[in-house]
């Protein structure tokens, strides 16, 4: 492990050595600048600045066109389900949804629990109907 660092180490020493040996020494100043639409590239103000221009598409407030092409358009949705589908997101949070999320939350667990229990004790009589009894 350490031979690994002593290799990585003297690697990297000439890259740390090297020096402006022809006078080119790396700019002062380096600006990234983002472009929308039909802007254009602003010039350095010095010979010791560099500027990277960008085209970053036509507005910086629209969706870039590759995330526009969706499946889903929500005009084509009507507002009946849309109202389905908030119930449905929403039905986890509300009073009586057995949820350690929300308010009330459990207050659903103690109802689902009395439905499962009504349900139980009708089967258990449509069996004991469906048993023939000790008629004499």
């Amino acid at each position: 492990m350490i031979r690994m660092l002593m290799l990585a180490m003297l690697a990297a020493t000439p890259v740390l050595a090297q020096e402006a040996e022809d006078g080119n020494e790396p700019p002062q100043r380096v600006r990234s600048i983002l472009l929308y639409g039909d802007e254009k590239c602003p010039k350095p103000t010095s010979e010791d600045e560099v500027v990277i221009c960008s085209n970053a598409g036509d507005s910086p407030f629209r969706i870039p066109k590759s995330l526009r092409k969706s499946k889903f358009r929500p005009e084509s949705v009507s507002w009946t389900r849309r109202a389905e589908l908030i119930d449905e997101v929403n039905r986890q949070t509300l009073p009586g949804s057995c949820s350690p999320i929300g308010s009330y939350g459990h207050t659903g667990c103690t109802i689902q629990m009395l439905q499962q229990w009504r349900a139980e004790r009708a089967e258990r009589k449509a069996e004991e109907a469906a048993i023939p009894g000790g008629e004499d």
